[in-house]
């Protein structure tokens, strides 16, 4: 076992137990000692519900680029969790992300198609406009909220942009986006069922609005629900429910981006300094931030073939949840993992997986996070939190709800 490992004293003891379906706050406050327990112990684990964790960095990469062995496909896990009949089964069964080629590779083509280098370039400014005004209210108010007021606030301007949703339709987005990707989590409660199939319902039926609009003037290049349209093959179910997911993945884990590395400088002070004296470093910081507190900390795939993980055999339809969080703090793969390094180099972190699953939207957040982070330092060098920040209680996705600072 590494010495960079933060295993607590009893292990061995926490690593048999672990059980993804039954979490306390303290794991959701600080999962890292129990990820190092599983690496170190265990991690290849079982669990009582039969599926197993996996902790470490080789097998996580391994899997996600193995598509012979191993299926996203979550048809057979998400029947008895959500109900055949339920708007959240239909959702996430149709959505890219649980799907195998070929349909996944169809509806993949047209999203990171939409999103060129050419496209990129030219959101910049636009992104570097919202962060500004955003920075002057914030500055002018003196006292805010980083979550409320900023990180959640940038994302869904942007996708809001790339989908063309009207600006005026954009405040229900991310109680909706929070209401179905909540229900995702272990063991989801029977409120965060219904305020997820509720939410389902109701984006779905303001997409169809949205939908009959664009078929009706449809839209440029760049517009990605003016892309999906021209895909013959997809149904109108499948167009809805993957502007759903493109809208719900690209705000949330970007959110939880922003918010998590401004709370990771803020509590550490060199590399703040370090950043903001030495700009340049703002790409492989935003790696690292990645790495560091992966926004999505969980992923999952389906065995397909019997296959052999570090001497455990995984037969057919074994369930496996793949602990991102966990591998990128990986001491066989990563110097010092539980230390922030704004230059790490190598970086192989697995935050937006890898292989032909790997995030569609990632050039996005890059962008996003990118121009966040470094203005918010830049722009607010008196920026300081003034409370105990809010941690959202979710295994999947790490972020806070609530950062309180001021300036």
């Amino acid at each position: 076992m590494s010495e960079h490992d933060t295993t607590p004293i009893d292990g061995r003891a926490v690593a048999a137990g672990f059980d993804p379906n039954r979490l306390g706050r303290e794991f959701y406050e600080n999962p890292y000692p129990t990820y190092a327990a599983l690496r170190a112990f265990d991690p290849v684990h079982r669990c009582p519900d039969g599926s197993y964790f996996l902790t470490r960095h080789a097998d996580l990469d391994r899997i996600y680029r193995d598509r012979h062995h191993f299926s996203s496909d979550k048809k057979a896990v998400f029947a008895p969790k959500f109900g055949i009949a339920s708007p959240l089964y239909e959702h996430h069964t149709t959505s890219l992300v649980f799907n195998d080629p070929p349909y996944h590779a169809r509806v993949r083509r047209q999203i990171v198609g939409a999103l060129t280098p050419q496209v990129l370039n030219s959101m910049e400014p636009g992104v570097v406009s919202l962060v500004d005004t955003l920075l002057d209210r914030m500055d002018e108010r003196r006292r805010f909220d980083l979550i409320a007021d900023y990180a959640a606030a940038i994302p869904v301007e942007v996708i809001g942009n790339l989908l063309r949703v009207p600006r005026e339709d954009r405040e229900p987005l991310r109680d909706w986006s929070l209401a179905i990707l909540g229900a995702l989590e272990p063991a989801p409660t029977a409120e965060q069922h219904a305020a997820g199939n509720r939410a389902v319902r109701e984006f779905s039926d303001y997409l169809r609005i949205l939908v009959a609009d664009r078929r009706r003037q449809p839209g440029d290049d760049a517009d990605i629900l003016t892309r999906l349209l021209r895909e013959e093959q997809m149904t109108e179910p499948e167009l809805l429910h993957n502007c759903i997911f493109l809208l719900n993945a690209g705000h949330e884990t970007t959110t939880n981006l922003i918010g998590n590395s401004l709370h990771a400088l803020l509590n550490d002070t060199g590399s703040l300094v370090q950043l903001r004296d030495t700009p340049q470093l703002i790409g492989s910081a935003v790696e690292e931030f990645l790495r560091f507190e992966s926004s999505n900390q969980l992923g999952n795939r389906l065995v397909l073939e019997r296959v052999v993980c570090r001497d455990v055999v995984l037969d057919p339809g074994t369930y496996l949840t793949l602990c991102i969080g966990a591998a990128n703090r990986d001491p066989d793969e990563f110097h010092a993992p539980d230390r922030l390094d704004l230059a790490r180099s190598p970086n192989r972190h697995l935050a937006f997986g890898a292989g032909a699953h790997a995030c569609a939207g990632m050039s996005v957040a890059r962008l996003e996070a990118r121009i966040a982070i470094l203005k918010a330092i830049q722009r607010l060098p008196g920026l300081h939190l003034t409370a105990v920040p809010t941690r959202d209680a979710r295994a999947r996705f790490r972020g806070f709800r609530s950062l309180p600072a001021a300036t």
